[in-house]
């Protein structure tokens, strides 16, 4: 589209640059591309993104959505300037959602506010998004750029998108076939992943730039706490797809903020319990950094972060050590935290 004659000195005298967003737009249109796949359409449309359902062989196609948003820690890429990893952040909080029904991602949308659109900076955390959509196997097609002056910092965004999957009705995980006995795995994360931030600022002193957050930790084989609070959040989608072709999988949790107590029981039905053992849980040290530094209890930090458990999933025992094993060809060292058992609570810790 030619944007040669579209200029407005007066709404650029009120803080909004319209033709940055053009040059914005350009800039990212080769991450965008990277994350095709076979249900985008060229040239339909122009006011909304067109995608093409990949229904055969499905009885009765069911769309499923996800949105959300990386929350605070959105603050910490700002003082760090960097810029290209929390568009991860932004797609997985959405299709770790969506994936948890069973629901294959199709496609993604994304929401940039901004209080001064620098076309090099929403280029780079679209490069972000565009690198979430491709660990998901989801295209990117279409997004927002909205540019907020006097609403926030010129140097200041927030970011936000939705993710719409598709799976066969009868394959929707509704857990009514969780039974006592079953096995619940752990999925390991990558870090905080992206809740729980408004502790870590109080915690780590954030809003002022503390230099402790920039201090190589000998308990973080030498990185920086900074660094280890903006690793972006693992994305379970093809992992669990492949899951899902050779187990019969029950359930799955995926633990964000609430933690343990409020996210593991959404899985579980009435009647039944699952029962962790916290020793066995493999806690990541930047947690245990933050339970130090805050004086926070144990209780808290479980019903508040991920733990380094950033999806639970139940499976019959018998189909336990295949489960463990495919997830191991996928790159993920998961492990058995725990069982369900008969109980009202929906989740103990012991």
């Amino acid at each position: 589209m030619d944007h040669n004659h579209s200029h407005s000195a007066s709404y650029a005298a009120a803080g909004v640059d319209i033709t940055a967003g053009y040059k914005a737009v350009e800039l990212m249109k080769k991450h965008v591309a990277r994350t095709r796949n076979e249900g985008c359409l060229d040239d339909v449309g122009g006011f909304g993104g067109c995608f093409g359902l990949p229904i055969a062989g499905m009885d009765e196609p069911v769309l499923v959505s996800g949105t959300d948003g990386c929350g605070t820690k959105v603050k910490l890429a700002i003082l760090m300037d960097k810029h290209d990893t929390i568009g991860i952040d932004c797609v997985a909080m959405c299709v770790n959602d969506i994936i948890c029904v069973g629901a294959k991602p199709l496609f993604f949308l994304d929401y940039i506010a901004c209080g001064k659109n620098v076309p090099e900076k929403i280029a780079q955390i679209v490069s972000g998004v565009a690198e979430g959509c491709v660990q998901s196997g989801a295209a990117l097609i279409g997004g927002e750029t909205a540019e907020h002056p006097g609403m926030m910092p010129q140097e200041d965004y927030d970011l936000a998108g939705f993710a719409v999957g598709i799976v066969d009705r009868k394959k929707i995980l509704d857990n009514s076939r969780m039974a006592e006995g079953d096995v619940v795995i752990a999925l390991p994360s990558t870090g905080i992943h992206s809740n729980g931030f408004s502790l870590c600022r109080k915690v780590f002193n954030i809003d002022n730039n503390d230099p402790l957050l920039y201090e190589p930790r000998p308990e973080l084989e030498g990185g920086t706490i900074a660094d280890a609070l903006l690793t972006p959040t693992r994305i379970y989608v093809k992992p669990v797809l492949a899951l899902l072709e050779q187990v019969d999988v029950k359930g799955i949790s995926h633990i964000t903020g609430g933690g343990f107590y409020e996210n593991i029981p959404r899985s579980i039905p009435d009647g039944l319990c699952a029962r962790i053992d916290k020793s066995a849980v493999k806690v990541l040290p930047i947690f245990d950094l933050i339970a130090s530094f805050g004086g926070i209890p144990e209780r808290d930090m479980f019903n508040t972060y991920n733990m380094g458990v950033g999806m639970s999933v139940v499976v019959p025992a018998a189909q336990a050590d295949t489960a463990l094993t495919v997830l191991k060809e996928q790159g993920l060292d998961a492990y058995v935290i725990g069982r369900i058992v008969k109980g009202e609570e929906k989740v103990i810790l012991v």
